[in-house]
């Protein structure tokens, strides 16, 4: 669990994952994002799809800032061959973080097999380089958001995601569920979709043990960090 206690602004950046997201995003605002993302010491920054992945790749050379992009957007409808291809394509283009959706339709089915035939597929593809699957929880009861992070665990996925960004983003208690079926695995947690007020939203969450925020305002986030000590969220500096 984070230390927050034991951070500046510019050591916490590698519990945030930055993003440009929009649908009418220009390449101007991908090559601002990237440098948003250096000066901020992010952990990844990423796209819609790897089409901007050659963009990025440019922008982040020389860096240990992870290039990434989203696969399956928005909901992981796509048949099992289209997943690994997805994949491949993006680690082609020069990813090294994938962040994919699980089949939500399937897994409200209880169709298991399709949902574990498609992570498998994702970890496959990825040859190797991080991997994140997303629920989208805001669809999900407990028990599917207890059963999506057993099968993200048996895939050996790293990361079990709460949500694509897209839509309504996680509670805290959904959040939890998520951390305690996953308690006793190596799998990590990453949160998105960081409800109003986000700051203090997002602190919640990296107390409450996330391991990255995947989120459009990481600027906004850390630079926060300060008025965060001030009003008592998180704990004085200790570095």
């Amino acid at each position: 669990m984070v230390d927050l206690a034991k951070l500046n602004k510019w050591e916490l950046g590698k519990f945030f994952d930055h993003s440009v997201l929009p649908k009418n995003t220009t390449e101007a605002d991908i090559r601002k994002g990237c440098q948003e993302a250096k000066a901020y010491n992010c952990a990844a920054f990423y796209s819609a799809s790897a089409f901007w992945t050659p963009v990025v790749r440019d922008e982040l050379q020389g860096t240990d800032i992870h290039v990434a992009t989203g696969l399956d957007f928005p909901f992981g409808v796509s048949t099992v061959r289209m997943k690994g291809l997805e994949t491949e394509e993006a680690v082609a283009a020069g990813c090294t973080a994938l962040d994919m959706v699980m089949n939500i339709g399937a897994l409200k089915d209880k169709n298991y097999q399709e949902v574990k035939h498609g992570l498998d597929a994702f970890v496959k593809a990825a040859q190797g380089h991080v991997t994140k699957c997303i629920m989208d929880v805001c669809f999900l009861t407990d028990d599917e958001i207890a059963t999506a992070c057993q099968l993200i665990a048996e895939a050996g996925i790293d990361y079990a995601k709460t949500s694509t960004g897209q839509f309504e983003g996680p509670s805290m208690d959904q959040f939890l569920i998520m951390k305690n079926t996953l308690k006793d695995t190596k799998i990590k947690l990453k949160v998105a979709g960081v409800k109003f007020p986000r700051p203090q939203n997002a602190y919640a969450f990296l107390l409450a043990g996330a391991d990255l925020i995947g989120t459009r305002a990481a600027v906004a986030i850390i630079e926060a960090l300060d008025q965060m000590r001030e009003i008592g969220l998180v704990p004085p500096y200790q570095g």
